[in-house]
């Protein structure tokens, strides 16, 4: 309530805002409000680096971790490095010496052609039964699949050491279980039957081997892609009259396409470098007749002391794989265009 100077009363309005005491009061900027810069006035860094940053870490442990080894190994491959140059530490440059060297060997393309072989008759197995086995995962109820599934899981969480250890007791020439079998089914030639007598038989061991232990990785997966297939399509197929096989090719191998490509390519690649199986099995041996590429280069280097000319076989070991791979990457880039 307001008195004048005539003496009369006034009555303010209710509706007023009351103006804080001790604070001035502020003017709006008649442009609005202006950008407010982070605390301490630092700058954030762009929006764009920061993937970057995020995978900088990994990168430069790869580079460690990988990439200078790998650089070594290449330089390396031009030096004459055997034992005595190790000792003196010596190491003269040898240019291409190594490489023409393996190029005109016969036992190297022996070993290429070797390891070429052992890879595609793994793989061909491994995709083969680990789809079949997925498919079996599939059609199970969930008591028997749970029990074949941790089966698969076991197998392939074992060591890779110890599972040779276990292969080695089963084709022991004395105590082997397999002569045992042998001989239990009426087989005759099997007492103290030297199973790894030849690279042949070695390498079908080692064979066995890779694929009891790959096989989890690709029927699991397998089994994994079935479920985003929808039921309809089944369906569909039973009554158009599919049988099984018409079904595989018509309704599950276009769905799981991109499945088959990229676990081929992985697998491609971990049994073409298979190197503990093929050595902790026999060494390469007999006399190295089952050596595969990884197996070679090791001996060479380590066993017969030829550094520069093991160094040599793993550079092209890789490049042969890149090329090979080169190959399968254009049939994944076609793949997705299609889609």
């Amino acid at each position: 309530m307001t008195v004048h100077s005539q003496g009369a009363m006034t009555a303010a309005p209710q509706d007023a805002p009351r103006k804080p005491a001790g604070r001035p009061e502020e003017t709006a900027s008649p442009t609005g409000p202006g950008p407010t810069s982070p605390r301490g006035g630092r700058k954030s860094l762009p929006s764009g680096w920061l993937p970057y940053l995020l995978v900088a870490p990994a990168v430069l442990a790869l580079a460690t971790l990988l990439l200078y080894p790998l650089i070594k190994n290449v330089i390396l491959s031009f030096q004459d490095i055997n034992k005595i140059e190790f000792i003196q530490r010596k190491y003269p440059f040898a240019g291409f010496s190594n490489y023409t060297q393996l190029i005109g060997d016969a036992d190297f393309w022996t070993v290429v052609a070797r390891s070429f072989a052992f890879t595609a008759a793994n793989v061909a197995l491994i995709m083969v039964l680990g789809s079949l086995i997925g498919i079996l995962l599939n059609r199970l109820g969930k008591k028997m699949r749970l029990v074949l599934s941790m089966a698969l899981v076991m197998a392939w969480a074992m060591p890779i050491v110890a599972s040779v250890q276990v292969f080695k007791w089963l084709f022991d020439e004395q105590f082997g279980v397999m002569n045992w079998v042998m001989r239990s089914a009426g087989f005759a030639g099997y007492e103290q039957h030297n199973w790894m007598q030849t690279g042949l038989s070695t390498l079908t061991i080692v064979t066995v081997l890779v694929v009891w232990g790959s096989i989890p990785f690709v029927a699991l997966n397998m089994y994994a892609g079935l479920t985003t297939v929808g039921a309809e399509l089944y369906e569909a197929a039973r009554m158009d009259g599919a049988n099984g096989w018409q079904t595989f090719w018509k309704i599950v191998f276009p769905n799981l396409r991109p499945f088959f490509l990229i676990t081929t390519f992985l697998e491609v690649i971990w049994v073409f470098k298979a190197f503990t199986q093929v050595y902790a099995m026999n060494k390469g041996g007999p006399d190295r007749a089952s050596e595969i590429l990884p197996v070679f280069a090791y001996v060479e280097g380590q066993s017969q002391a030829h550094y520069g000319l093991a160094a040599a076989i793993s550079v092209l070991t890789i490049l042969i794989l890149v090329v090979v791979m080169s190959f399968y990457f254009r049939l994944i880039l076609k793949q997705e265009e299609e889609q």
